[in-house]
């Protein structure tokens, strides 16, 4: 990027980034130095993206119309803490409303591609149009700025993310890869194909720890367009720690935002993992579909139960302390590290082992590694999984597919490996279709037709306004179980100011454990755009453009056919109660006609010129 003013709210014209358009379909390579229009574009991510696809007037996912951008945040690749996220929009073909229009969507990830694609000159990739043959797209630095180029990729056609990564890296030294897996290949019959995005660690190692921009099936854009893979080839650029952020890099490791992130032995909670034990307390962990049993199954799946048959490594991203990743092995006879088998985050782990009646560590990690390789959202894939084995239990005498029941590992095992080679469509397109196809929609556990994380919707009402999946667009999930508010007053706040204001992570590039509680209005990040860019934003002045973003996503939605009855949970929630959750009931049909009336109250007056 290119700045001349200091003060990008009030002169954003005069902050320029750099930006490629490839036409697939022509070849056509264009760069230009755009300037921006507001402090979300200067912030980026898809502060800015939304406002490209708010231009689009998209139908159907699958159409040369749909972009598919990708980009990073202001201080992607800077030397703040967690400044490594790379985002890939566009208009999803998993999340729907009723009248069939896509939505515009985001989905984010770590690894060390974003650094390098910054790195390399450039700030944004829109692909337009599909390539006709398989193809991947070279990003590298030289002397006279980013050059971008098409290359022919039949002989990646097939191969896992991990694979692919790997030929890659056999071809681009001092570089990083971002992947689709087999499903992302298979676009017609998979929305919810994730993008996998290479790590030090898997590169330097060899096993496939990669990470994904999983959410909103951005993998199986990508298919359709017939890119493979992006390699971002350029020297690093880190520039030296100042005093400032040396000083906001130390807050973020040893401050409250991430405290309990930190591995346990140094006084930590074991990174996410330890939602297990939180949410357990109230029988509030997902089981079966979302039907917690008010049981001890789930603490089969705890840290210490699991250590004792295997070994867990905490390990990081690339220059991050704060060590959330928990990666597990096998364990041999003298207790060193033997086969790595998968990384355990709550959502995949819930999602596919206590959700859908799997309580065994190593056919947990087996179908996450599965999953991982295959390129799908784990979250997409582990609740429609479960919806088809509810049905089945619901239905033994004409059940679904394969007949698989909550448990039968070697059942649901096939359904995922049918799913990522395209014969499943049935799981492929996600919940909310299957379920409209068999009539039974009330226990598909999706909102808006984006399939909800592990937090039982019973906890979390703010997922009905969640603009790009329930816990990574509405910070809403721990207002129950974690402050203990239940009153009407503290949820209408909670949506519709404070914990929306998570979004602005997925503008800036930084990691949302760099301050999960507060969002990017701190000081820490004003002194960090200040010591980095020698940029004066106000902590008010970020959180305004926050919020401007946060809404421009709800406009689209609106713009895109949703209707207010759509922002809603599945009618399960209150058709039958569970009662074995041990909190108070918020999502009475009475709480919820309330808190929708309140919240559309606040809403709806912003919303007015937010598109053109």
């Amino acid at each position: 990027m290119k700045y001349f003013t200091s003060d990008p709210a009030s002169e954003p014209s005069s902050v320029l980034y750099s930006r490629c358009t490839v036409d697939l379909k022509s070849g056509e390579i264009q760069m230009e130095d755009v300037p921006c229009r507001n402090l979300e574009d200067v912030l980026g991510g898809f502060g800015r993206s939304f406002q490209i696809l708010a231009e689009r007037s998209i139908n159907k996912a699958y159409c040369d119309e749909n972009p598919l951008i990708v980009n990073t945040g202001l201080l992607t690749g800077s030397s703040a803490m967690t400044g490594m996220r790379t985002y890939f929009s566009g208009y999803s073909p998993i999340k729907e409303s009723k009248k069939g229009l896509p939505a515009a969507m985001w989905s984010a990830g770590s690894g060390n591609f974003g650094a390098k694609l910054k790195w390399t000159g450039l700030d944004e990739l829109i692909f337009e149009n599909r390539s006709q043959k398989p193809v991947y797209a070279l990003i590298r630095e030289t002397p006279d700025g980013p050059l971008v180029e098409l290359k022919p990729a039949d002989h990646l056609l097939g191969l896992s993310t991990h694979d692919k990564i790997m030929a890659l890296q056999n071809e681009y030294g001092n570089a990083h890869f971002a992947a689709i897996g087999q499903a992302g290949e298979q676009w017609e019959n998979v929305y919810i194909g994730a993008v996998a995005l290479s790590t030090d660690n898997q590169l330097k190692s060899g096993e496939d720890k990669v990470r994904f921009a999983g959410r909103g099936g951005m993998g199986s854009l990508m298919g359709y367009k017939n890119i493979l893979a992006l390699v971002a080839q350029s020297s690093d650029k880190i520039k030296p720690l100042s005093p400032e952020v040396r000083k906001v890099n130390i807050n973020v490791v040893k401050g409250g935002g991430s405290a309990r992130l930190q591995p346990i032995n140094r006084g930590g909670g074991g990174g996410t993992w330890a939602a297990y034990d939180v949410l357990q307390a109230f029988h509030a962990v997902p089981v079966n579909n979302f039907r917690p049993q008010g049981n001890g199954l789930p603490e089969k799946m705890f840290r210490a139960n699991v250590e004792k048959e295997y070994l867990i490594k905490s390990e990081a991203c690339y220059r991050c302390g704060i060590t959330c990743h928990n990666n597990v092995y096998e364990k041999k006879e003298d207790g060193r590290a033997g086969e790595f088998l998968a990384k355990f985050d709550y959502e995949p782990l819930n999602l596919l082992s206590t959700n859908i009646g799997i309580h065994d560590a190593g056919q947990a990690a087996r179908l996450i590694h599965l999953t991982d390789n295959f390129g799908m959202d784990s979250i997409s894939l582990g609740v429609t999984i479960s919806y088809v084995l509810s049905y089945n239990e619901r239905h033994p005498e004409h059940p679904l597919l394969n007949g698989a029941t909550f448990g039968e590992y070697s059942k649901i095992m096939e359904l995922v490996e049918q799913t990522a080679l395209g014969n499943l469509p049935e799981i492929g397109r996600g919940s909310k279709r299957l379920s409209e196809s068999t009539g039974e929609t009330s226990y598909a556990y999706h909102v808006k037709g984006l399939e909800l994380p592990a937090y039982q919707p019973e906890t979390n009402p703010g997922y009905a306004w969640a603009i790009a999946g329930g816990h990574m667009s509405m910070g809403t999930y721990g207002l129950l179980t974690r402050e203990g508010k239940s009153d009407m007053d503290s949820w209408v706040q909670g949506i519709t100011q404070t914990k929306l204001q998570i979004v602005g992570f997925d503008m800036i590039g930084l990691c949302k454990f760099f301050d999960i509680t507060k969002g990017i209005c701190t000081q820490m990040v004003v002194d960090c755009l200040k010591s980095e860019f020698n940029l004066e934003v106000t902590t008010e002045e970020l959180a305004a453009s926050v919020r401007r973003a946060f809404l421009r996503g709800l406009a689209l939605e609106l713009r895109q056919g949703y209707q207010k009855e759509e922002y809603s949970l599945p009618a399960e929630v209150w058709e039958r109660p569970n009662p074995n959750i041990k909190l108070p009931n918020i999502t009475s049909p009475e709480f919820i006609a309330e808190l929708q009336k309140r919240v559309w109250e606040v809403f709806e007056p912003e919303l007015e010129g937010l598109l053109p």
